[in-house]
């Protein structure tokens, strides 16, 4: 949405965690003139105190303080033009509805919620209120997806037939995800809903199409503690932050990492949040390995699979149409070398990856039409946190989408359509059998 005013808009902050660093580097740095940070809110006190002494250093002010039980007054009454929700997925729903209902526009992290009732609430939101919600969707951002884009888009392939797609998260990245909230199903949605949902919308967005029926398979194999005793792993510490993790390379210490240490370890008196949980403990119930089946409305299938502890880290994506083929390879990390404990999430710090020539790191698009040789496609190179999205991204969000043929500004409704695949997975896993995304309480967004 382009703004108009000539005034700076009037932003808060919802979640101060580790995503919500780089709205607050955005907001008190390159976009400052533009936006101004009024208000921001957490569950921990502690986390503010630090983000508040963090900005002091920087010479920013401190925002006032919002109680979450109070968003819709605060927001009218301080005439917050928009909110930027950055806290747990579960906790998403409630703060865009609120949010809304205030008089705001919204900027979401994915997912956009957990589940369908969480869709329902914050449809009726958007109905009642107006007001828009943008689902950030900073893969549709990276170089390399928007030249993919750009070959299906241009009919390079024909008349797109089915799609593979394969994701790998390493030992490092992919651990993270069973150290923290996000083990619990009913905090996340698990992986096909707070993971995955970056790679359905992709495949939404390259294809231009909605899905219809998914069927998923899978299960938790790797993490967990069943898993640590069948394969006789033995005692562990219950958190990493001990002495001697340093020799563990599944273990996270805390104390080593100054982000970490200040946003949690030394915020735990406030809520007893432990960021840095055994991934090989008990009471972890997301999956690990995933499968899933979905076909679309102009008659594509797309095969998916998700697996979270790969020796690398990257992904392949082939598309095959009535007039050739695409494929899209990409190393993100070629190797989880001897280092523990490093969260880290390679396509957003690319300056730590890891492999060597057999798998070094980088990226190919090569299209390959009937009759004729392979052609590689050049893919623009870009700085920055995902391969320069994430600087688009906020450009997008802070200066307004300007004209895109690419349409990589994405609404509340592309966040349901990804948000669908994840949701419908989450059943079939359940049920054992496919779902039609239609049957799903989702409204209108899961129509064409």
């Amino acid at each position: 949405m382009t703004r108009t005013t000539s005034r700076r808009a009037r932003y808060a902050l919802l979640g101060t965690g580790g995503r919500a660093q780089l709205y607050l580097d955005a907001l008190t740095g390159p976009y400052a003139a533009h936006a101004e940070l009024v208000a921001w809110g957490d569950t921990n006190a502690g986390r503010l105190d630090w983000n508040e002494r963090r900005l002091a250093e920087a010479g920013y002010p401190a925002p006032e303080r919002i109680d979450l039980g109070a968003i819709t007054a605060y927001v009218a009454d301080a005439g917050i033009d928009r909110v930027i929700v950055t806290a747990p997925d579960h906790a998403h729903a409630d703060l865009v509805v609120a949010a809304l209902h205030g008089g705001a526009d919204v900027v979401v992290e994915k997912p956009l919620t957990t589940g369908a009732e969480g869709v329902r609430r914050i449809a009726e939101a958007v109905e009642a209120t107006g007001r828009d919600v943008v689902t950030t969707f900073n893969y549709r951002y990276s170089p390399r997806n928007a030249a993919l884009k750009e070959v299906v888009t241009r009919g390079d392939i024909g008349e797109v037939t089915s799609v593979h797609f394969e994701w790998l998260l390493d030992t490092s990245h992919g651990a993270d995800y069973f150290r923290r909230w996000h083990r619990v199903k009913e905090n996340s949605g698990g992986l096909l809903v707070h993971k995955s949902s970056h790679h359905f919308d992709l495949v939404n967005w390259w294809l231009a199409d909605l899905p219809t029926r998914v069927y998923a398979s899978g299960g938790l194999r790797f993490y967990g503690d069943a898993n640590a005793a069948r394969r006789g792993l033995g005692p562990r510490p219950a958190r990493g932050t001990h002495d001697g993790a340093h020799l563990d390379p599944f273990a996270l210490d805390l104390r080593d990492h100054e982000l970490l240490r200040g946003l949690y370890h030394e915020q735990e008196s406030y809520d007893g949040y432990l960021r840095d949980q055994d991934v090989f403990s008990a009471g972890i119930d997301i999956e690990d390995n995933l499968s899933v089946v979905v076909d679309y409305a102009r008659g594509a299938t797309m095969t998916y699979a998700l697996n979270a502890h790969a020796p690398w880290e990257g992904y392949t994506v082939a598309i095959n149409g009535t007039a050739g083929r695409a494929e899209l390879a990409v190393v993100e990390r070629g190797a989880v070398e001897s280092h523990a404990g490093r969260p880290v999430d390679p396509s957003a710090h690319a300056d730590v990856a890891g492999g060597d020539e057999l798998r070094p790191t980088g990226e190919r698009l090569l299209v390959q039409s009937h009759f004729g040789t392979a052609r590689e496609v050049p893919v623009p190179q870009a700085s920055g946190g995902h391969g320069g999205a994430d600087d688009a991204l906020l450009r997008d969000l802070f200066l307004g989408a300007g004209h895109d043929e690419l349409g990589r500004a994405a609404s509340w409704l592309d966040g349901v359509r990804a948000l669908a695949v994840g949701v419908a997975g989450n059943a079939s896993l359940v049920s054992g059998g496919p779902v039609v995304v239609r049957d799903l309480p989702l409204g209108a967004a899961t129509a064409g």
